[in-house]
């Protein structure tokens, strides 16, 4: 989209990606259907990996690992309507061995629409069993931190 902001500011800020609400997106009362702001999130944190380095595919590949989601607790505070821009913010708020705690926000300008705190864990694409972050990833996290 142009004339978004960039996808981060400082470090001390979380990173930032722009939506804009389509028809589709939308349910009979014309504001964005519930799910529709976990696909804006997961496309978030997928942009996320790509601006620090790791491509969401090339990283599969490479390294043999999946990240899936574990846990999701959200609140929906607002509203989005049709042809609405908003921004979805990631910032990882934990990271242990295996597993990333994101904190999302879906912002309209200022105004939160929608918060979450997203588990996910580390997992071996054949076997499907938690792993290591791989190192790679593991390291560029202590340094954007």
């Amino acid at each position: 989209m142009s004339g978004a902001a960039p996808p981060r500011g400082d470090d001390n800020e979380p990173f930032r990606h722009p939506v804009r609400v389509y028809y589709e997106d939308t349910d009979a009362a014309g504001v964005v259907y519930y799910a529709n702001y976990l696909k804006y999130m997961e496309r978030a944190r997928t942009e996320w990996l790509e601006a620090i380095g790791f491509p969401l595919a090339a990283f599969e590949h490479n390294h043999g690992v999946v990240f899936v989601v574990r846990r999701c607790e959200i609140d929906f505070l607002q509203p989005a309507r049709l042809n609405d821009v908003l921004t979805v913010t990631v910032e990882i708020e934990h990271r242990g061995a295996s597993r990333l705690v994101a904190r999302q926000e879906v912002r309209r300008e200022d105004e939160v629409m929608t918060t979450a705190r997203v588990t996910l864990a580390c997992v071996d694409a054949a076997r499907w069993r938690p792993v290591r972050i791989p190192a790679p990833l593991a390291n560029r996290m202590e340094t954007a931190a």
